[in-house]
């Protein structure tokens, strides 16, 4: 395990139908480099993943409802996909407002596969420059994005891949934007 990111705590907003590679690669990739994460989602317990959003593929366990968090508690957010996930995400007020947070404080995003769907909810993509799963990218271009066929794009705070096969470059890059960002220096 490194420490470049010892010290920060990265928000892993996901509910049931997450797809587990999209959520356990970047968990594992960020504890690694020394972050702490925690799954954030709509209800407490436990959330069911799923392996290409159709075979169930066991659970995680939340350890805080987005009810009860803030951005502030946060120094990333990371946005796994899986269609049910973010479908389920997006409508509900107190997940949107959560992404948007982070996309208005400019603290790092990472939205991989279908996990854009909650950023165009909260109308904080309009021109930006990302890439998502193929099917939700005309929802991407209707809410104001330019959307790119590309492994991994950076657009200032926000980190987009495609989908699982992405997963390595998604991860190094999610990992090396947040060791960018500096510590809030003492007043």
């Amino acid at each position: 395990m490194t420490a470049e990111l010892h010290g920060k705590r990265v928000a892993l907003l996901a509910t049931d139908g997450v797809e587990r590679v999209e959520l356990e690669q970047p968990r594992g990739a960020l504890h690694g480099a020394g972050a702490h994460t925690e799954v954030v989602s709509l209800h407490t317990g436990e959330i069911n993943a799923r392996q290409m959003d159709i075979d169930p593929a066991g659970t995680f366990s939340v350890d805080r409802t987005v009810a009860d968090a803030s951005a502030d508690d946060y120094d990333a957010l990371v946005l796994p996909g899986g269609a049910m996930n973010p479908d389920q995400l997006r409508t509900d007020p107190d997940a949107v407002g959560f992404a948007r947070e982070f996309m208005r404080a400019g603290k790092p995003v990472a939205a991989i596969c279908h996990g854009p769907w909650t950023l165009a909810e909260a109308d904080v993509i309009r021109g930006r420059r990302l890439t998502s799963w193929p099917s939700i990218r005309t929802d991407l271009r209707n809410a104001g994005a330019e959307v790119v066929e590309e492994e991994v794009v950076i657009d200032g705070n926000l980190i987009t891949s495609r989908g699982p096969d992405d997963l390595p470059a998604f991860c190094a890059a999610l990992v090396e934007q947040i060791a960018k960002e500096r510590a809030p220096q003492p007043a």
